[in-house]
């Protein structure tokens, strides 16, 4: 059984989100709505939609996304039953009507590949509803570094209402408590996936929406984001970064290298990190690159 999990807060797009849900050609699911305290009121939208798929509804009395977004979703999944699989919908995403269809069907590949994590394909809408991107689809089964890789060289896209994922593999390794839960579905795809495959459906989309309402769309949090990034990327070359290529891992470093620079935390610990991984892989060349990187940005040469 399949657990959608819905933490509310803004009612502008939600009943496009309920719709959705309500649209869907396979039933074989329930929606568990965790209202985070939130100064709109949804109860009488959702009364229009009983009876047209499983749901259950709870209102929090404090708001803990304005401090903490992945204690939100953690306190949203607390709600739910004994599912084996999750999903967590953004309040102003939607499903494609065969999106559940489409998991069930799917269900067979992921078992045979030990996987934890399905993923679909998506695009952008905008706040009207209109498509505003491409449609990114996936190869079938990914490992997940190759996954999150095309991402961040702009090939592919990422976001955390296109996955399903195990219920034992999330009360593993929970999220990661990044601000603004900035990079804390890709550190989780790592996690959950132990490093393995993702596998994926391109048979159905799920729309993702792309305005200022939304973290993603905003442009007022960018050193908060950055930040966020930072301690992602401190992740990503700890625990990680063996599952990458050789240029991907040169990659990964620089791009940590940038983030310091910019946020002005060029300090003997995480200069010496990058320099130990380089050494390892025995990449001299990069690492004076890197060296006459941070150099230069610590001492305000141009």
């Amino acid at each position: 059984m399949l657990a959608i999990v819905i933490p509310f807060y803004k009612l502008t797009f939600f009943e496009a989100t309920l719709q959705s849900l309500a649209n869907q050609t396979d039933k074989r699911f329930k929606v568990y709505i965790g209202d985070d305290a939130s100064p709109e009121d949804c109860t009488s939208l959702l009364k229009q939609f009983e009876g047209q798929f499983d749901f259950t509804y709870h209102r929090f009395e404090t708001n803990l996304g304005g401090t903490s977004l992945t204690q939100q979703w953690e306190r949203c999944i607390a709600l739910s039953e004994e599912e084996e699989w999750l999903m967590i919908l953004g309040d102003d995403d939607l499903l494609g009507e065969n999106v559940v269809e489409e998991f069930y069907k799917n269900k067979g590949l992921v078992d045979s590949e030990n996987s934890n994590v399905l993923k679909f394909a998506t695009v952008n809408i905008d706040d009207k509803g209109i498509v505003i991107s491409k449609k990114y689809m996936h190869p079938l089964k990914e490992n997940v570094a190759t996954a999150y890789y095309r991402k961040f060289i702009w090939e592919s896209r990422s976001s955390l209402s296109e996955y399903i994922f195990r219920r034992t593999s999330y009360i593993k390794h929970g999220f990661e408590n990044y601000p603004l839960a900035w990079h804390a579905d890709d550190r989780a795809w790592f996690d959950f996936s132990e490093g393995g495959n993702i596998c994926c459906s391109n048979e159905a989309i799920i729309y993702f929406r792309l305005t200022n309402f939304n973290i993603s769309g905003q442009t007022d949090n960018e050193q908060i984001k950055k930040q966020a990034s930072k301690l992602f990327f401190y992740d990503l070359i700890t625990k990680y970064l063996n599952l990458f290529t050789r240029k991907q891992q040169s990659d990964i470093l620089f791009e940590f290298g940038i983030l310091i620079k910019e946020l002005d935390e060029i300090s003997l610990k995480n200069i010496v990190l990058v320099t130990f991984k380089f050494l390892k892989r025995g990449s001299i060349y990069d690492l004076l690159r890197f060296w006459r990187r941070m150099y230069l940005a610590k001492f305000n040469f141009k």
